[in-house]
């Protein structure tokens, strides 16, 4: 029979890939607060929840509190404050943000952690790959994102769905509303093409900045690296769920090349 396999780390480096090409089907089943409803919602997902404390927080304090602030990502922040954060962060303190932070200044750190990411949140290996799919369109754009998607470790792919997630909510609030009391609730003015302006560049990095003529060969794609981010945020639900039919593919390999993984997917559920 199949041996146990309590830990990932215990898998093959073949099994692990073949764990990670399931890394993108995230229902949040760990998440304690979920209905009971979504119970019968688990995904073949083994692996822990990979994203760093700051992009999580940073995001959460933005959802709370400035949802509806305008010009968020685009206003300025006090660069003094933002530093503190930054460092609080850097020293591994458990750094808790509330209303008594500046939304602009968590706004501004986290653009900050991305475009500082030693390797940037898309990997620069990929990144003619996914500007390549700048110039297709609809289902086939759309099946080349999601297996590109597929190639990212683990944290990045976790940490890129839960910034996209964030930003289709900002974009979600960018036109004035009204409230249940007829107040109107004024629209934060950012637009999926704004973030994706704004963000295109921190996500999607060709050359470390700073590195010479990083600037002047990221213009030249500026446009396709939009269109590009652009398309992750409004799709990002269908990119990020594996279909079953895929799903029922890995498995039926997995239980021809690698029966262990097969019984550590079932303890796990």
């Amino acid at each position: 029979g199949a041996m146990s396999v309590d830990s990932i780390a215990d898998l093959s480096d073949n099994a692990s890939r073949l764990l990670e090409a399931l890394q993108l089907s995230h229902p949040h089943e760990l998440d304690p607060r979920r209905s009971l409803a979504k119970k019968k919602m688990l995904s073949l997902n083994p692996i822990t929840w990979q994203v760093p404390r700051i992009v999580d927080r940073c995001c959460r304090h933005i959802e709370t509190h400035g949802l509806q602030t305008v010009g968020i990502f685009r206003v300025g922040s006090s660069k003094k404050r933002v530093q503190q954060l930054r460092e609080e962060f850097d020293r591994g303190r458990d750094v808790f943000l509330d209303e008594q932070q500046s939304v602009h200044d968590v706004a501004a750190l986290l653009k900050e952690f991305l475009r500082d990411m030693p390797d940037s949140l898309i990997p620069r290996e990929l990144y003619a790959a996914f500007l390549s799919t700048a110039s297709m369109e609809g289902p086939a754009q759309l099946a080349a994102l999601q297996l590109l998607l597929f190639l990212l470790p683990p944290c990045h792919s976790d940490t890129l769905h839960r910034l996209l997630r964030f930003l289709s909510e900002v974009a979600r609030h960018a036109e004035s509303s009204w409230g249940p009391d007829g107040q109107e609730l004024p629209g934060n003015k950012m637009t999926v093409s704004n973030l994706a302006t704004v963000f295109g560049p921190n996500v999607l990095q060709k050359e470390k900045p700073g590195e010479k003529d990083a600037g002047a060969r990221n213009f030249e794609d500026s446009a396709a690296i939009i269109l590009v981010l652009q398309r992750l945020i409004e799709h990002h639900q269908t990119l990020f769920t594996v279909s079953p039919a895929m799903q029922r593919d890995i498995l039926r390999r997995l239980f021809q090349t690698d029966p262990d993984v097969i019984d550590y997917l079932l303890r796990r559920k």
